[in-house]
């Protein structure tokens, strides 16, 4: 099976890496094309664009600026070591040995706004541009419309390369929607996690990318080859509840949730 993740806002290129190995990303030249046009915009065009603040918007500029089509180790790092937010914590990549790295490689593939699709090796220079940033390109209006079928053509050269059976859609809505899930070439299954609270179950967005994390690294953890042993996920009181799933939408639930 073949997993995916969104990216993090918050990065983190400080802490010493656990390992040296990378690839790089498939769409280099058209993530230049992006950053081309990025590199035109003002700060006060990047805070407008993005609804950021001020001194955001100038870091990013600066990032825009200084990014190469040239990666290396001095102006890059490894994108799942990279990444540091909410899903990232969860699946703690930075406590997985060479082998656990090598199942994230095979298993795992990051939707980019600004790369397209990541491998957790792949080199990542550090950007923001979220998916659903309207940036006008010689392709349409948006990145959905730059994308096009990229990133479903990636995904499922992926899923040949590992004779995968499934994927199992851990990425938010917005990321997800640069998929067409009706050309990939197998089925997709979205775990979804639900708290209890005021007397129903409902998804708390910090709990819910926290989970992703968790389940990823559950999959990581029990070298897993099969979907159907997701349903074994436990972490932090989860429990999956199949009264109230489907084959395309799998519910994991609990009442202890804070």
């Amino acid at each position: 099976m073949l997993f995916v993740l969104s990216p993090a806002k918050s990065l983190d290129y400080d802490t010493p890496l656990v390992t040296s190995r990378h690839t790089l990303p498939d769409f280099i030249d058209d993530a230049a094309e992006l950053i081309a046009i990025l590199k035109t915009r003002s700060p006060a065009d990047i805070a407008s664009l993005m609804r950021i603040s001020d001194p955001l918007a100038a870091l990013n500029v600066a990032r825009y600026a200084a990014w190469s089509p040239r990666f290396c180790e001095e102006n890059a790092r490894q994108a799942v070591l990279a990444f540091n937010g909410d899903v990232y914590e969860g699946l703690n990549a930075r406590a997985l040995n060479e082998e656990q790295l090598d199942y994230l490689q095979r298993h795992l593939r990051i939707l980019s706004g600004l790369y397209g699709v990541l491998r957790p090796l792949d080199l990542m220079q550090p950007y923001r541009l979220e998916m659903g940033t309207r940036l006008a390109n010689a392709r349409g209006k948006d990145l959905y419309a730059f994308w096009g079928e990229r990133v479903t053509k990636a995904l499922n050269a992926a899923i040949e390369e590992h004779a995968g059976q499934v994927l199992v859609n851990l990425a938010s809505e917005e990321y997800f929607k640069a998929v067409r899930p009706g050309k990939l070439k197998v089925p997709v299954i979205t775990p979804v996690f639900e708290e209890w609270k005021n007397g129903a179950y409902k998804i708390i967005s910090f709990h819910a990318k926290l989970a992703r994390g968790l389940m990823m690294r559950y999959a990581v953890d029990h070298n897993l080859a099969h979907a159907e042993a997701l349903k074994g996920f436990g972490s932090e009181g989860y429990a999956y509840d199949e009264q109230a799933s489907s084959d395309q939408v799998w519910r994991f639930r609990r009442r202890n949730g804070s």
